[in-house]
């Protein structure tokens, strides 16, 4: 695992009512969340980046009212022609 280090005026924490650790989480699951919404990541990846489970990913993807399907027309009428 990876550490990385960043600067923030301490006057964030109290923007959002959040001591540090819970803002670290918001900013992970936030950057993650668009991520997703940008199609560079899956939703796997999105969940991993968060460190929360996929099933939460998909809550918090309702929260940040991101649709959890990111499939553009021509992917859904590929996956529509698969179906059995």
């Amino acid at each position: 695992m990876v550490s990385v280090s960043i600067k923030l005026p301490e006057t964030v924490f109290s923007a959002l009512r959040k001591n540090p650790d819970e803002f670290v989480q918001e900013m992970r699951i936030s950057a993650a969340v668009k991520w997703y919404e940008l199609g560079q990541i899956s939703q796997s990846k999105a969940a991993e980046i968060a460190g929360i489970s996929r099933a939460e990913f998909i809550n918090a993807l309702f929260r940040y009212q991101v649709d959890f399907m990111q499939y553009t027309a021509a992917e859904l009428a590929e996956e529509m022609r698969n179906v059995d």
